[in-house]
């Protein structure tokens, strides 16, 4: 047997006692983007104490404004709308709800299409629980002919309002202005400024919007977006600039644009920034899918900052591209599976689902009665009195049951607006698949069954948003011989701003109602 020196062995000894002390490393626990699935474009978010609030654009559907709350950034809750009656000055175009928090009052600063004139204007509302709603207050900014996109900071005790300007006047520049606020956020008091100018011959030739400005240090940052936000030939990009003081001189970055698409996540941009308790920096903002894009909207993603503190000019941690995955804020759990299914079932429960509806027509009436979905029918019009749920993710299915009448049709929808709609419904009798395109009406297939098949339950099955297939059944009975599917493509559903939503309606004798007895939807 021969022995190793004693110096080599001491060190070999040492050396497996520190392999064997050394920790492992540390687990890395990450998300995955979208945080807030579906159509959620222009998205505000606030830290107040240990929770995250978020609010964001609901374009021309109604209740205006769906709030999220969140302990983490990575999963939310829905808590409900800013405002479930529509404020009686507008009627449309509910975009970018800005929140803010100040000495236990909630606010937003919200862009709206006044009714008078058609302009959009910048309102405000506020409430001591952001759960039950917002008390509205009216028009606080009107300005040539648009105003939109405000954000509100504190400078030293003084509130500033900014907002987008010029964008529809053809003579200027589109320009972002500030001024100051009243003590109690609720009217302009102070001249107006300019921060930036949209350089018309660089990559925000299309504009400049979507401004989220923070204080870090000596300056005052912005990040904002540029080009063109929405559609299928959408180029958002953001941008950067700083200035020491609010006012400005404001100097843009000269590494701009500093966050653009890919084939993952597409036209990225207009979001807020917030900072965690541990000071890490993250953009809440929105962006398209690459597989679903228009037909699930622009969706709710969250991307980190990180500073180079020589320079003192931030920089998005993975890259200038939104990560697919990503780590964690401190304290949030692991990859969140959205639990972006569910199933009403009228009959045995009385789940309450956050029903969208048009907000350039009346307000559906609804309620749960007598182990029913009950919709009344106020007019023949095939796409009136739609409830829709807002689309997670471009393959789902989703599924309706409900007694057939014999004088009103009841109806699976995939809805664009009141002039763009396919619907799949029961009634008298016969199965009709129809469409209103561009406002005209066309059936385009029908089936007939017969009178005693009543319990009729409608399925529609969608791939990536824009390939659907219908099917239609009778509940507890075999009838192979007369159930049937039709598949169809819709490339034209997806509204400028907006994607489809998916939902029911009824159809018919004004006076009739809804009897949907369970609604259903499974994302894959």
């Amino acid at each position: 047997m021969k022995f190793l020196p004693g110096l080599l062995l001491l060190t070999l000894l040492c050396s497996i006692h520190t392999f064997a002390q050394k920790p492992a490393p540390a687990r890395v626990i990450t998300y995955r983007n979208p945080v807030i699935a579906g159509d959620f474009a222009d998205p505000s978010v606030i830290r107040v104490g240990d929770t995250y609030y978020a609010a964001g654009t609901s374009s021309e559907w109604g209740p205006a404004y769906p709030i999220y709350s969140s302990k983490d950034l990575v999963n939310w809750e829905y808590v409900g709308p800013v405002f479930a009656e529509l404020p009686k000055w507008t009627m449309g175009s509910y975009w970018a709800p800005e929140l803010f928090y100040r000495n236990g009052t909630f606010y937003v600063y919200y862009t709206a299409r006044r009714k008078s004139d058609k302009q959009s204007m910048i309102g405000v509302a506020s409430t001591k629980d952001i759960t039950k709603g917002f008390k509205d207050h009216g028009v606080i900014i009107e300005w040539t002919k648009e105003a939109i996109d405000a954000y509100v900071v504190d400078d030293k005790g003084k509130l500033f309002i900014t907002w987008k300007a010029y964008g529809l006047d053809k003579d200027r520049s589109i320009e972002l202005l500030g001024a100051e606020l009243s003590a109690d956020g609720l009217k302009v008091t102070g001249k107006e400024f300019s921060l930036i100018k949209a350089d018309p011959s660089g990559w925000e030739s299309g504009g400049a919007e979507g401004q989220a400005i923070f204080k870090r240090g000596k300056y005052w940052y912005m990040l904002y977006s540029g080009n063109a936000c929405c559609g299928d030939r959408c180029d958002y990009q953001v941008g950067l600039a700083r200035a020491e003081k609010l006012q400005g001189p404001w100097a843009k970055y000269a590494g701009n644009p500093v966050l653009f698409g890919d084939n993952a996540w597409k036209c990225p941009g207009h979001g807020t920034v917030v900072v965690t308790p541990d000071k890490r920096y993250f953009y809440l903002h929105h962006a398209y899918n690459g597989t679903d894009f228009t037909f699930a909207g622009r969706q709710g993603v969250l991307s980190e900052l990180i500073w180079d503190e020589t320079t003192l000019w931030p920089a998005f941690r993975y890259g200038k591209t939104t990560p697919l995955q990503a780590e964690s804020p401190a304290g949030a759990g692991s990859v969140p599976q959205h639990n972006l299914n569910f199933l009403a079932n009228y009959e045995r429960d009385t789940l309450s689902l956050p029903w969208a509806f048009d907000a350039s027509l009346p307000k559906p009436k609804y309620g749960v009665r007598a182990s029913a979905l009950e919709i009344e029918c106020e007019n023949a019009a095939r796409t009136g009195n739609f409830l829709g749920q807002t689309i997670k993710n471009g393959s789902y299915t989703f599924a309706t049951e409900f007694v057939s009448k014999d004088d009103a049709f009841q109806n699976i929808l995939l809805y664009g607006d009141a002039q763009n709609a396919i619907g799949y419904g029961a009634g008298q009798n016969r199965i009709e698949l129809w469409q209103v395109k561009d406002g005209k009406f066309e059936i385009l297939q029908t089936q007939e069954f017969p009178d005693k098949y009543k319990n009729i339950r409608l399925e529609l099955q969608s791939r990536y948003g824009r390939f659907y297939t219908f099917s239609w059944a009778v509940k507890g009975q075999k009838i192979d011989s007369l159930t049937s599917s039709v598949q169809i493509e819709a490339s034209w559903l997806p509204r400028w701003d907006r994607a489809p939503r998916v939902g029911i309606n009824i159809t018919g004798t004004p006076n009739q109602k809804s009897e949907f007895k369970a609604v259903e939807m499974k994302y894959d």
